[in-house]
């Protein structure tokens, strides 16, 4: 979807790039040194970590290169370009957080009923520490870059980013409490709650990603700014047939108006042209088509597109 600040693809490819980048860093970074510690340590909280870690990596890899082929201009293939590239990065998101909540759970029950507690928690404590620190510098970076361009591909990044940030704090307070009270049990319901967490944070990656690639019509905020952008000049009235849904970084609009009949095609080519830019301004990165009608006499077309009811749908003629 389009920034609300009128943002370019371009500019926003060039952060959604940094910010992939930053995302692979940090988990291959954060995969290195919980490794490590789980190696040192024995924590089956941290070992759900790591292996939660490492997913984070694939996923973030996934999403380093989608969003770069999202932005690819259209081919004789793909007419309508290839932004929802970053929806299908999204589902693989969800489907590697599932594996890893999967993989925890059962890890923790196994421990759990038989476990053991884990050694030298200082140094488990001390690298969720810095794993807590990293996530929230990620974090706060992914959510700038989204207040810019909307990325469906970067916000399931950062859904499941900030899911993990809540299960290294789980992780954090159970290994603490293994270490201060010596119950081995709290280090894999640690581990447990982790998996949950990881659960619910896969369910709405899920959600976004499946909207976008059912082409589900764009916020009523939005549709009513179409409107309200079309009608901006008095000789177009009665939007009607609107239809928009987000693709990746790009949107594509299309919606029939009335005019009035007695104009010259050259002047309602030109009216229609005036549409078109004040939506450009607002949506940069959209792909517009506007039928125009002549007002009062507009007959119902489409087929099984035909107008379909929705609040946001018209404006007054």
């Amino acid at each position: 979807m389009n920034a609300p600040n009128g943002l370019s693809v371009t500019d926003g490819a060039v952060l959604t790039r940094r910010v992939t980048m930053m995302s692979v860093a940090t988990a291959a970074i954060l995969v290195a040194l919980k490794t490590a510690a789980w190696l040192v340590t024995g924590s089956v909280a941290l070992l759900a970590s790591t292996a939660d870690s490492a997913l984070d990596l694939v996923a973030s890899l996934v999403t380093f290169y989608a969003v770069r082929y999202a932005v690819a201009p259209p081919d004789a293939e793909h007419r309508y370009g290839h932004g929802k590239a970053e929806a299908f990065a999204s589902l693989v998101q969800a489907g590697l957080v599932f594996a890893s909540a999967a993989l925890i759970g059962r890890e923790a029950v196994g421990d759990l009923t038989g476990g053991h507690a884990p050694r030298q928690e200082g140094w488990a404590i001390a690298v969720m520490v810095v794993s807590i620190g990293l996530t929230s510098l990620l974090l706060m970076a992914q959510a700038k870059v989204l207040k810019q361009t909307s990325s469906v591909a970067v916000s399931g990044d950062r859904a499941h980013y900030a899911m993990d940030l809540a299960s290294n704090l789980a992780a954090l307070l159970g290994i603490g409490a293994t270490a201060v009270l010596g119950l081995g049990s709290l280090d894999a319901i640690a581990a447990m709650v982790v998996a949950a967490l990881l659960l619910w944070g896969a369910v709405g990656v899920f959600r976004e990603a499946s909207s976008q690639l059912m082409d589900k019509e764009l916020p009523d905020g939005d549709r009513a700014r179409i409107v309200a952008l079309i009608t901006k000049d008095e000789r177009l009235s009665d939007v009607h047939q609107l239809r928009t849904r987000a693709s990746g970084p790009f949107v594509h609009i299309q919606l029939h108006v009335d005019l009035d009949p007695q104009i010259t095609l050259e002047t309602a080519h030109q009216v229609i042209v005036a549409a078109e830019k004040r939506l450009l301004e607002a949506f940069p990165a959209a792909d517009i088509l506007i039928h125009a009608d002549p007002r009062g006499s507009a007959e119902p077309h489409g087929g099984a597109f035909a107008e379909i009811p929705h609040p946001a749908a018209h404006a007054p003629a």
